[in-house]
């Protein structure tokens, strides 16, 4: 960073920080809240596809779910680890936490987080068996990749570094909630499938947040953000409207 430049104007100019020490306090705030996020999202994620990993109808989508589990933990590791450079608690990570609570099937909290954590709503909901499993990692799955495409830009370069290397492993799990969603499709119909994107669509949907978010233009100062979440969401609709109707179904 140029002496004479402010760290706001580094900032806005698509500059990079590579350390905690250089980290002014309400950008060291919203970067946690990010991680924080997250972290949670995929410990949550983790936890709910660990209970159905002997759900599997074969060995194959068993040990597809059991790496998914591996990597989606390993990820928030990645993540984690990076947290701890900023003096947060990772210990309580390690601790007893209701990673696998959920609410009640129909429960509606649209974009509110819940009361333990930071993940993000959409990890609220309980999964009704395997098939509605690989439908939900499916929509789930690529919205993601839409985030972790935005999170890739991220200011905070170790952060940044850390998303580009998880992007790639969250994109092959979609690919294999797709194989999973077309296998399905030929052992159980498409009505149940229909029935779980009908039932997921607007929660995940709900993960791109308000479409008139008052902090984004403070975020996108501090480099932390880039597009609206209006942006993102309609992308994710795009592409996933587009792979659902490869396959005969339909967005509500």
């Amino acid at each position: 960073m140029a002496e004479d430049m402010p760290l706001s104007d580094y900032l806005a100019q698509g500059g990079k920080l590579t350390s905690p020490a250089n980290v002014p306090p309400r950008y060291r705030a919203e970067l946690l809240k990010m991680m924080a996020s997250f972290v949670d999202s995929s410990l949550a994620g983790a936890a709910g596809f660990a209970d159905l990993i002997n759900a599997g109808p074969g060995i194959k989508e068993r040990i597809a779910a059991a790496r998914i589990v591996l990597e989606k933990t390993d990820n928030a590791d990645r993540v984690l680890r990076i947290m701890g450079e900023f003096g947060a608690d990772t210990a309580r990570y390690a601790n007893h936490h209701p990673w696998t609570a959920r609410l009640d099937r129909d429960a509606d909290i649209g974009t509110r987080r819940g009361e333990h954590d930071m993940r993000l709503s959409v990890l609220n909901y309980p999964i009704d068996g395997w098939a509605d499993a690989v439908v939900m990692n499916l929509l789930m799955g690529r919205a993601v990749v839409v985030h972790l495409g935005e999170m890739i830009h991220v200011s905070y370069q170790p952060l940044s570094e850390a998303f580009r290397t998880i992007l790639p492993v969250e994109t092959h799990h979609a690919e294999l909630a797709l194989e999973g969603v077309e296998h399905l499709l030929e052992t159980e119909g498409k009505p149940p499938l229909q029935a779980s994107v009908d039932y997921w669509w607007p929660r995940v949907a709900a993960s791109f947040g308000t479409t008139t978010s008052q902090k984004f233009d403070t975020l996108k100062a501090m480099g932390l953000r880039h597009t609206p979440n209006v942006e993102l969401r309609a992308k994710w609709e795009t592409e996933t409207d587009r792979t659902l109707d490869t396959l005969g179904l339909t967005s509500p």
